[in-house]
């Protein structure tokens, strides 16, 4: 069976955000206080023990993670890291069994991100590295908010890793983030198309099937 073939993302947006800089913000201005979740505290109580088994070593977190494939990846590319891999679904975790087969250096979680986010800024964890790839993109412009740079949570991305990066086949998301950065750490970062050798994730995989452009926004050294 042939692989089906995914479409591009259609927006009605032209360009950036017109009120992305308001969003930004507003939630540099307010803290965001929604209560967190029980099964997010169960899921940061599971990340907090395994943090203790491996104490010392470097940690990576991969969030929106969806089936883990691209967690694995990085567990296999980092044996002496632990990686964190995020995603709200119990479905996509599991849809192709990939948790049977994670590496001893790698825990996947269901949970929703802005929560564990939240949990690890105010507790001092901070990863070496962090993965955002393909995120939903949200791309009406009506759900501005829902994307992450627009979210309430955005603020603590800077205090969770030393270097962040996002992948998308949607450009304008990471130019928006782009965007959104600079406002938040009055930095400029750079999105730059991808050259793809062997995918990192399915939907990765699955883009890039498709002939679609697939594009980076990498950011280093993150105070």
């Amino acid at each position: 069976m042939s692989q089906q073939l995914s479409r591009s993302v259609q927006t009605n947006q032209e360009g950036v955000h017109e009120r992305l800089e308001d969003y930004v913000q507003r939630h540099i201005r307010h803290s965001f206080q929604k209560p967190i979740q029980k099964h997010n505290e169960e899921a940061f109580s599971t990340l907090q023990s395994a943090l203790k088994k491996f104490d010392g070593h470097p940690l990576i977190l991969d969030s929106c993670c969806g089936t883990g494939m691209s967690s694995i990846n990085l567990a296999r590319l980092n044996p002496d890291a632990l990686i964190i891999g995020l995603d709200q679904s119990y479905h996509r975790l599991n849809k192709y069994g990939v948790a049977e087969d994670t590496p001893e250096n790698c825990i996947l979680l269901r949970a929703n991100c802005e929560d564990i986010w939240r949990l690890c800024a105010d507790n001092d964890i901070r990863f070496e590295q962090h993965t955002i790839f393909y995120p939903n993109p949200w791309p009406k412009s009506v759900h501005l908010k829902r994307r992450w740079h627009g979210h309430p949570v955005f603020p603590k991305l800077k205090q969770l890793s030393t270097s962040l990066e996002l992948r998308s086949n949607w450009k304008l998301y990471l130019e928006e983030f782009a965007v959104a950065w600079r406002i938040l750490c009055g930095e400029d970062v750079l999105v730059k198309e991808l050259e793809i050798k062997d995918p990192f994730t399915l939907f990765e995989k699955k883009y890039h099937a498709s002939g679609q452009p697939l594009f980076q926004l990498k950011i280093e050294n993150i105070d």
